[in-house]
């Protein structure tokens, strides 16, 4: 194991990796951006290292930046987190040039399943099943329309480059994929640098459901099990649970087989998920390949809780080259987890809603756990990712969470910023979350629907 780690990133998942490299004995090494210098990862590193000015490009995506700190302060690791640079293969490559360990695959299979046409090909050809679309981006409108003939409406228009639900739009009929090419070509090209479009057959009412898949440093791939993101604004989620509700056992053997396909199709060591859809109902489902994404995802806590295992742990000890701390043979699920994404937004319209935190009390117990960013006094800046803190509760039975999780929100008191705490509690009294049966649909359901005492 090394003994020194630099924490690319910022807020609570800085704090996480801070937490797990410390209880493992690596000094720890933490970068921040002067919007963030009062934070509380950054107290509770060893070391700290200011980057910069708050804007991404002036700091935490600051690639050059990044790099000279951890050669400044000796760090033998770099851990990305998600978001920033964490699925920049450029950087990954850079880490590694430096002599230092990066934390995450290798460079090459971030890039492949970075691009989501080069992904949905390696994934076709291992096996898996991947929705009907375009091989290839789609070379102007007039191709996109050719192609919309044969693949058939509705149809996801998507960024090749993007990700995190960025970079997406349905179109319903031709005049609908003129106008959704322009704005998503448009989107993609100012935000990732890259206009190029995909076109995929669109599913209504499907559930979002992931598998999170750990590449060992022997060269197995294991699935730690499945979670439904279904619940989410703007193809952004809100709330994550695993086991998913939705799955029926076959389709979930299947799911996981298929997950630890692409794995050991493209050599993948380190966590990462891999992301699919899941549509029609328990005895006549099926699923199709979404995405890959190819580091820590935000929802991580809720397969640890249920596994029983300290993913960044792990991720540690795959990039030291060491076996997993778990005994494999005996590694078995238990009980039910959900997470909630506590945001600085307003709970209707889900904008955000940045300021400074007047108070901030968290709920606390057996099977609660919050993962925070920030504490009294800090300021929630527009610069940065609205994400607050998770709340995740985990019970012996989904009926048991939905319980617990209702009595720690009714104690979560957030002042200051505006929060969507209120918008959980109105969650857990939706008939179709209650019983599992919801689909991505949920929230645009919610909002079309006027709310109690409106």
């Amino acid at each position: 194991m090394m003994e020194s780690l630099l924490v690319a990133n910022r807020g609570e998942i800085a704090r996480r990796i801070i937490r797990t490299a410390r209880r493992l004995g690596l000094r720890t090494i933490a970068v921040y951006s002067d919007a963030d210098a009062d934070l509380p990862f950054v107290r509770e590193a060893d070391e700290a290292v200011e980057l910069g000015p708050a804007a991404p490009a002036e700091s935490y995506r600051n690639a050059e930046k990044v790099l000279a700190a951890a050669r400044r302060t000796g760090a033998e690791a770099v851990h990305p987190g998600y978001g920033f640079l964490s699925e920049n293969a450029g950087f990954a490559r850079a880490v590694q040039e430096a002599g230092l360990v990066w934390v995450g695959p290798a460079p090459d299979v971030i890039e492949l399943m970075g691009d989501k046409i080069n992904a949905r090909n390696a994934v076709a050809a291992a096996g898996v099943p991947v929705a009907p679309g375009t091989p290839e981006p789609v070379a102007g409108e007039a191709a996109a329309l050719e192609a919309a003939a044969a693949i058939g409406y509705p149809l996801m228009v998507k960024a090749a480059a993007g990700g995190g639900g960025m970079g997406m739009a349905v179109a319903h009929d031709e005049d609908d994929l003129r106008k959704q090419y322009a704005a998503v070509s448009g989107f993609a090209e100012r935000l990732f640098g890259d206009p190029a479009i995909l076109l995929e057959r669109y599913y209504a009412g499907a559930r979002h459901v992931e598998v999170q898949i750990l590449g060992l440093a022997d060269g197995a791939v294991i699935a730690l099990g499945e979670r439904n993101c279904s619940v989410q604004r703007r193809n952004q989620k809100l709330v994550e649970e695993s086991p998913s509700p939705c799955l029926d056992p076959d389709l979930r053997e299947q799911m996981l087989t298929a997950a630890v396909q692409v794995g050991k199709a493209v050599g993948y060591r380190n966590a990462g998920t891999v992301e699919c859809l899941v549509y029609g109902e328990p005895g006549a489902q099926g699923f199709v390949f979404l995405e890959m994404n190819t580091r820590l995802q935000v929802e991580h806590p809720v397969t640890e809780a249920v596994w029983g295992v300290d993913l960044v742990e792990e991720q540690l000890r795959v990039a030291a080259g060491e076996p997993p701390s778990m005994d494999l043979t005996t590694l078995r699920p238990r009980g039910h987890a959900i997470e909630f994404r506590v945001n600085a937004e307003d709970p209707v319209r889900f904008l955000p809603g940045p300021g400074t935190i007047n108070a901030w009390n968290e709920p606390s117990g057996d099977g609660i756990r919050v993962d925070s960013a920030y504490g009294q006094g800090n300021r929630v800046t527009p610069a940065y990712d609205s994400l607050m803190a998770k709340l995740v509760v985990h019970a012996g039975t989904r009926e048991d969470a939905l319980a617990r999780a209702r009595d720690a929100l009714a104690t979560f008191t957030i002042a200051g910023p505006k929060q969507n705490l209120p918008f959980f509690t109105e969650l857990l009294d939706e008939p179709e979350f209650a019983d599992g049966s919801y689909s991505t649909a949920l929230v645009a359901q919610m909002r079309a629907t006027p709310r109690k005492g409106s």
